[in-house]
């Protein structure tokens, strides 16, 4: 199909918004419109940002549900505020229209500004445009709804039936704005949709009508939007969820080991455990609990007889698994608990974005309970850091928490599919058949980590459990003695894990006025903003935290080279305050947001900026 092309807005990259109703299918349309996007070459961020009740109240701010895809060249964020928001209802636009830069377009289904929707939304009048004061944006009011009945008038479909596919009418008036292919989100219908033919033909037919639509509509000009310099290779687009179990099952594959997950469901990590459950053929086993106790237990015991042993969760999971942890501990068995964060407390904001997990990872437990703790930093290195979780636990016989979080989990970027070739073999410490006279709790000298024997291994029959053990013999021990060997041994196990951590790199200059410190899924956010700070000549680096326990062996070096450090989290300091503990010679300023969204570019480029200004 074949643009029209008068007049081309050309364009380094571009931030589009699809917002409706929970029921209205944005999920869907920003990932159709953003696979397609990757497949075509252009980078991608994402960020899906919806209600967390299951089915929120129709029509009502509170049930917005939106997809935000930023796409282009040099992505790394899913943007500040839209280029292009598409508002299916009027709630959609009063909840989406702050984020939508000004002169910006805004797409609007007219057939759903009725008296009615409008009342629901909180609007006063019947001119909602009026209301948001939006006379400097260009308003597209297209009617989708009626346009995509009078396309399907003659299928039989009912009306109920045939609105579900108005969503598919906004995408393709979507796709001829940004000049995008129809063929890939076809293919999706003819994969998704294979054994319901009509319903193939008519997303088919809706989707080419707002084309279509497009095309004729004079006040829509197009963009050209530059490509991404893409590394060769095999991409696919992935969110950070999928990242996370492929990275655990590719580590189980180079260890040589059955996968076991045990979890509950609990969101935003859910999907993990049900990426799992898809991998049978490799070798991996999945057990939905009954609760986050039985989850983690199990995994414990799935390590205990010789599997690499994981489970999943949230925040509020992570504090009920809290004990089992501290058994894993104790009886130093490897294990993996990915805790996706999520706002809090309790049940906080499940379906919101948030950091504030990190010092329940460091320190929520019973007793001197240590554990390494790694962080990821975008979705597609989820993969990357779930393995690195893995191979740390395996070859250190000791519980790893991997910190992910919502926007992380949830949001998508182009994944080059690695070479399985070029990541390392993973050598879990496990007895050797000739070993003499085994006994549990003897420590190779290098890194302090014990042997790993199964049970129905001849000759190493051993007994574990919550209660101290004896050093060496793993006999039940209360001689204060060796409860001061024993704590300072796990301490010191976790602390040489040091050697496998790599150093920290500067972005920037070695020495600077400035030093943005992040840790986490702040990385994007971060980086573009010190990039575009550099760009204006401004003093500044930037070092990013992925291994918090224990953290990189030149990070006292790198923090000595800087006047100031300015620490960027979505809390109220909890990573400012750890480093205040291990390095309490150094000065941090803080720059905290707990909204359950991301940073901005613009709030922290206003932020850093203050800070180089003040004397």
């Amino acid at each position: 199909m074949t643009n029209k092309i008068d007049k081309v807005i050309e364009l380094d990259h571009v931030v589009i918004r699809f917002s409706g109703d929970s029921g209205d299918g944005m999920q869907l349309t920003g990932t159709l419109f953003s696979d397609t996007s990757a497949l075509m070459g252009s980078g991608i961020a994402t960020f899906p940002d919806y209600p967390a009740e299951i089915r929120a109240p129709q029509g009502t701010v509170g049930g917005v549900s939106g997809f935000q895809v930023h796409f282009g060249y040099d992505i790394h964020t899913p943007g500040d505020y839209a280029d292009v928001l598409v508002a299916m209802n009027p709630a959609a636009l009063k909840a989406n229209s702050k984020w939508t830069k000004l002169g910006g377009s805004i797409l609007i289904d007219k057939d759903a500004f009725t008296a009615k929707n409008l009342e629901k939304a909180g609007y006063k009048t019947d001119n909602p445009i009026k209301e948001e004061n939006l006379g400097g944006f260009n308003i597209i009011s297209a009617p989708i709804s009626s346009m995509t009945q009078e396309t399907l008038k003659k299928t039989g479909m009912d009306t109920k039936t045939i609105l579900r596919s108005k969503n598919m009418f906004a995408l393709g008036i979507c796709y001829y704005l940004f000049n995008r292919e129809l063929t890939f989100t076809e293919k999706f219908f003819e994969d998704k949709f294979k054994k319901v033919p009509a319903v193939i033909e008519a997303n088919k037919k809706v989707l080419k009508a707002g084309f279509n639509y497009g095309y004729n509509v004079q006040e829509l000009t197009p963009y050209k939007v530059a490509a991404a310099e893409i590394v060769p290779g095999t991409y696919r687009n992935i969110n950070g969820n999928t990242a996370t179990a492929w990275g655990l099952a590719a580590a189980a594959e180079k260890a040589n080991l059955p996968l076991f997950c045990g979890s509950y469901p609990i969101t935003p990590a859910t999907e993990i455990l049900q990426e799992l459950s898809k991998l049978k053929k490799l070798g991996v086993k999945t057990f939905q609990a009954e609760d986050e106790i039985a989850g983690i237990t199990s995994a414990i015991g799935a390590s205990f007889a010789g599997n690499f042993g994981v489970t999943t969760t949230s925040g509020p999971g992570l504090a009920l698994k809290s004990e089992a942890i501290g058994l894993a501990v104790i009886t130093e068995l490897p294990l993996v608990i990915v805790n996706v964060q999520r706002g809090g407390p309790s049940t906080g904001l499940p379906t919101k974005t948030e950091q504030s997990d990190l010092l329940q990872s460091l320190y929520g437990r019973n007793g001197e309970s240590p554990v390494a703790v790694i962080a990821a930093s975008t979705p597609s290195n989820c993969f990357h850091y779930a393995f690195q979780a893995s191979k740390i636990a395996l070859e250190h016989m000791t519980p790893v928490i991997l910190l992910t979080d919502c926007f992380l989990a949830n949001g998508s970027q182009p994944w080059r599919i690695p070479n399985m070739d070029d990541y390392p073999e993973i050598k879990a410490p496990i007895v050797k058949a000739d070993s003499e006279k085994y006994q549990p709790y003897v420590r190779n000298n290098e890194n302090l980590v014990r042997e790993w024997a199964f049970p129905g291994m001849p000759g190493f029959e051993h007994r574990i459990g919550g209660l101290e053990k004896m050093d060496k013999t793993g006999t039940v021990s209360y001689v204060p003695e060796n409860h001061q060997v024993m704590t300072d041994l796990r301490e010191e196990k976790v602390a040489r894990i040091v050697a496998d951590v790599p150093d920290l790199e500067i972005i920037g200059a070695d020495k600077a006025d400035l030093l943005v410190v992040g840790w986490g899924g702040t990385y994007g956010h971060l980086l573009t903003a010190v990039h575009d700070m550099q760009k204006e000549g401004k003093s500044i680096s930037f070092v990013h935290f992925n291994y918090i326990k224990p953290l990189p062996a030149n990070t006292k070096d790198i923090f000595n080279k800087f006047k100031k450090i300015v620490v960027a989290e979505i809390n109220n300091g909890q990573f400012a305050s750890y480093l205040r503990s291990m390095f309490p010679e150094f000065t941090y300023l803080q720059y905290n947001k707990i909204m359950g969204l991301p940073f901005t570019i613009i709030e922290l480029m206003d932020n850093f900026n203050k800070i180089l200004e003040e004397k």
